[in-house]
């Protein structure tokens, strides 16, 4: 028949509910389900785990995660898509959904506490949301995450490449980072301009402090400018920081005019704790 529903959720759900994927939030829903178990062993879950899932979009991971976790929180923005979550989360107790802004959620407030981040992240905000986590969820201890290659390979980004960033040191400076896969694009609907990547991240420490990420920000703000000039030109700078700064890379055995992107994750916090003696 030519109503019939198709049986993968995600196709489904998208026929069942007349839902339209809105690119302007980066929707690109899995299709594929051979990828859940892809996800699944990446994130190591066990039955104690808490799963934050930002990005339910048709809940193909979530109704995945929730039989094998101990709960799952999933996060969606977009209110069009709440029916299908609905339908996905419906048979599990053990999941909660919250409609909302992942970036503006109180993630201290998510009862019971994550454990690990499993998602299909919204392109627009997947770096931003990775690090956020590492800050304000610190019982976090691994990230299981579909994104686009470039923030992928970004945040696993060695010293002294065209990747390496901001993102790549707080993302160091708190956890291992490696790209697991590339993900082809026709495990999504609508099929992405982009390549992805999975990437897996596992905590091997606190994130940065406030004062070390505000460093290493500012240490980029001027990348083709030497380290030490680009902390001088930020907004407030200390007076005398540039002279500082040089004095105590050369302690720390780089030259005074190096620039931010050769100095690896902890010689950031290294140089941190120069400047504040």
């Amino acid at each position: 028949m030519s109503d019939a529903l198709p049986s993968q959720p995600s196709l489904r759900r998208l026929k069942q509910f007349a839902i339209r994927p809105k690119r302007d939030l980066g929707q690109n829903f899995l299709v594929d389900s051979n990828i859940l178990g892809v996800i699944e062993r990446a994130a190591a879950l066990t039955d104690r785990d808490v799963v934050l899932e930002v990005g339910g979009g048709l809940g193909v991971l979530s109704e995945h995660l929730a039989p094998r976790a101990r709960h799952v929180h999933v996060v969606e923005l977009d209110r069009a898509l709440v029916p299908a979550l609905q339908d996905a989360l419906a048979p599990f107790a053990n999941a909660t959904l919250h409609v909302g802004d992942a970036m503006a959620l109180d993630l201290a407030a998510l009862d019971p506490t994550p454990t690990k981040v499993v998602a299909n992240l919204p392109y627009g905000i997947a770096a931003s949301v990775i690090l956020r986590t590492i800050e304000e969820l610190p019982t976090v201890t691994r990230w299981v995450a579909m994104v686009q290659r470039e923030v992928g390979e970004r945040l696993a980004a060695a010293p002294a490449s065209a990747a390496y960033g901001v993102p790549s040191v707080l993302a160091q400076l708190a956890s291992t980072v490696r790209v697991h896969r590339s993900i082809a694009r026709t495990v999504f609907h609508p099929v992405p301009n982009v390549d992805s990547v999975l990437v897996v991240l596992e905590r091997i420490g606190p994130a940065a402090p406030a004062a070390l990420r505000r460093l290493v920000q500012e240490a980029f703000a001027h990348r083709r400018k030497a380290l030490a000039r680009s902390l001088a030109l930020a907004p407030g700078a200390a007076p005398g920081i540039r002279d500082r700064a040089r004095v105590a890379l050369q302690g720390l055995g780089f030259p005074p005019d190096v620039r931010a992107e050769r100095l690896g994750p902890e010689d950031f916090r290294r140089l941190h704790g120069e400047l504040e003696r």
